[in-house]
């Protein structure tokens, strides 16, 4: 049987060991591993923001602007930063990270670097600053500003020499230095590619490794805003979790050791492997914690056509858990419409997670508890098995040097029923458990509730049922130094209602055939047996691309590409239609741009509804697999009505 130190039992303890013993200093653990900076404790504590897209794509219905878009276009004219950072906040967000200048090379301030910014805009006359006023919002509603930097420029005649890299510079002084304390630099590593540089349209390709000598930016920036912490899918400070949907790895380590996507070279934003980030690095050469970015939207910028389909507050809530309770911070996005403000269906939305985050965390029910220990590392309170209650992260219970196993007993004041258990490590101190387990008092015997790997900052352990119990045990099955918990509490997560999401009409398509039988499965649905083959066997079976006859004439507003996740990405494309199957007519041309980072269904609207018999999907280009090879993959193709 094991022995326990606790309450009563550890001042009887100390009581019959006598003064010599209660006087004796102890010293604190040895911390484990690498160790999180002052600026990544105070970045973590936030446990979850607010990603902004807004500029010309708002207004073009893109995703990533070509930078051929004339800054007219983007007049926001009942634009409020105090009603989209007030609904951020409803959602218990605690920071704000613009994208002060997306891909498309439009600045959202009066920078003095390029003439492609809000000045050219009829938005106040020219006079205005969009940053600034999403910066005094932040500020004046209590919430923290964060700055987003493209470093790709696809409007910028210099870009791809060392001039466009002072001039990327020099605009994120402009951003570090006018606008107050930043919390957060957030660097994207989409670099290079077709673009409307300086009025000529033309690829422009740069070696990521070296172009932005990215050191001594990070450095420079280090200089202007040392609060703040710098993200990328290499860090710094942050690194991106390798996915746009929402959910990160189990485990997440918040240690990483980035990887080059190359033999021998060093990892740099966009040329990395990302997937890696999933995860993270059980003893990582860095401290390096994930954070876990997605929309609210399929898309990042807003699009009225995916009114119907805004993630609802058990969606929010189901992605909660899978960021903020893997020890992740979660970032999500809520893009302005056209208006300049966050539409009433993201509103409500909002309101509504942030309502069960409240509700969820009112009452611990862990409070009031007393708590008996395996091993306690002295007779020192400040290693007591009681700061586990105290909702301090950096208070916690101790173990003695060696003892890098126990468990916890928490009789709590009654019976209590929840659903919810946090956990969390003092990571000061380092990431010093790898393996837990849950268990609860249950008909005379301790039943196993749930187990995992790694803790780090925060681990919230959801039950699939509701727990009622006296008692909780938590037990360290495995871990690398002595034990360093600071936290446990239990909470109850209400249950929600799931809200009906409008789709996408797509008519029957029972009766549609392809000019090709092995694109049967790319018409009916089934992506388990979806069109998947290299680039040259699709091009010599289709040269013309994948061609479907409908049967009879149909209206249509669109059409639908669903890619496969594993490889075959299509990222350029054209869609004709035609009504005898001979002669075509080209209906849209262009990009699924950031499919790599968020291969999700895409949406090809078209400018005016267009009734044909037959349509044809041509693939311009694919992204290349992990073995270099090229490959065309559709799970699904079809129209909208």
């Amino acid at each position: 049987m094991k022995k326990f130190i606790g309450g009563a039992s550890l001042a009887f303890a100390m009581l019959m060991l006598g003064p010599s013993c209660s006087n004796a200093q102890v010293s604190a653990p040895a911390p484990y591993g690498v160790l999180p900076s002052a600026p990544q404790v105070e970045w973590q504590a936030m446990d979850m923001y607010a990603f902004v897209h807004f500029t010309v794509n708002t207004f073009t219905n893109k995703e990533w602007g070509y930078g051929d878009e004339d800054e007219k276009i983007f007049n926001p004219t009942s634009f409020d930063a105090d009603q989209i950072v007030s609904s951020i906040k409803a959602a218990g967000l605690t920071g704000l990270i613009l994208t002060c200048k997306h891909h498309d090379g439009f600045c959202l301030w009066p920078t003095k670097t390029t003439f492609h910014n809000i000045t050219k805009s009829p938005w106040k006359n020219g006079q205005g600053d969009m940053v600034k006023e999403f910066a005094d919002a932040c500020k004046k509603q209590g919430i923290k500003f964060g700055v987003y930097l493209s470093p790709w420029d696809r409007n910028n005649a210099a870009y791809g020499t060392q001039e466009y890299v002072r001039i990327y510079r020099a605009q994120m002084k402009e951003l570090l230095t006018n606008y107050g304390p930043v919390f957060e630099i957030w660097h994207d590593g989409a670099n290079g590619g077709d673009g409307y540089y300086g009025g000529a349209r033309k690829e422009v390709k740069i070696d990521r490794y070296t172009y932005y000598n990215w050191p001594e930016t990070w450095r420079q920036e280090k200089e202007l805003q040392p609060n703040a912490v710098a993200m990328s899918d290499v860090g710094p400070d942050v690194r991106w979790v390798g996915t746009e949907t929402g959910f990160s790895g189990d485990p997440c380590w918040a240690t990483y050791t980035p990887i080059g996507d190359k033999d021998s070279a060093v990892a740099s934003p966009g040329q990395v492997l990302y997937e890696l980030g999933l995860n993270g690095t059980r003893n990582g050469k860095q401290w390096m914690p994930a954070e876990t970015n997605f929309s609210i939207r399929p898309g990042w910028f807003y699009h009225a056509t995916e009114d119907g389909k805004v993630k609802t507050p058990e969606d929010l809530l189901n992605h909660y858990f899978a960021s903020v309770g893997h020890g992740t911070t979660m970032l999500l996005n809520v893009p302005p419409d056209q208006r300049g403000l966050v539409n009433e269906i993201d509103v409500a939305s909002l309101k509504g997670f942030g309502d069960i985050i409240k509700e969820m965390y009112k009452v611990n029910f862990a409070a009031g508890a007393t708590v008996q220990a395996s091993d306690v590392r002295s007779g020192d309170k400040a290693y007591a098995a009681e700061n586990v209650l105290d909702n301090d992260p950096y208070t916690y219970w101790g173990t003695k040097d060696g003892v890098n196993t126990g468990e916890l007993v928490l009789n709590l004041a009654g019976t209590k029923t929840f659903n919810v258990i946090r956990l969390r490590e003092n990571i000061k101190l380092g990431q010093r458990i790898d393996d837990w387990a849950v268990d609860v008092w249950e008909n005379n015997q301790w039943t196993e509730l749930k187990k995992g790997t790694a803790i780090g900052y925060c681990r919230l352990i959801r039950s699939e049922r509701m727990v009622t119990t006296d008692k909780v045990r938590i037990r360290i099955t495995k871990g690398a130094a002595s034990i360093c918990l600071s936290d446990v509490a239990l909470f109850k997560a209400p249950e929600v209602k799931v809200a009906a999401t409008n789709k996408n009409t797509i008519v029957d398509k029972t009766q549609w055939k392809s000019q090709n039988t092995k694109f049967s499965a790319a018409i009916d649905g089934d992506a388990t047996s979806a069109v998947q083959m290299d680039m040259s066997t699709f091009k010599k079976i289709a040269p013309k691309g994948m061609i479907v006859d409908m049967q009879f004439p149909l209206k249509m507003i669109g059409f639908n590409y669903l890619p496969l996740k594993d490889k075959g990405l299509v990222d350029k494309y054209k869609i004709y239609t035609s009504e005898d199957g001979k002669t075509w007519e080209l209906q849209k041309e262009g990009e699924f741009s950031n499919i790599k980072a968020n291969p999700i269904e895409q949406r090809i609207d078209l400018e005016k509804p267009v009734t044909a018999r037959y349509f044809r999907f041509e693939p311009l280009h694919v992204l290349p697999a992990k073995d270099g090879k090229q490959y065309v993959g559709i799970a699904e193709i079809g129209i909208i009505k």
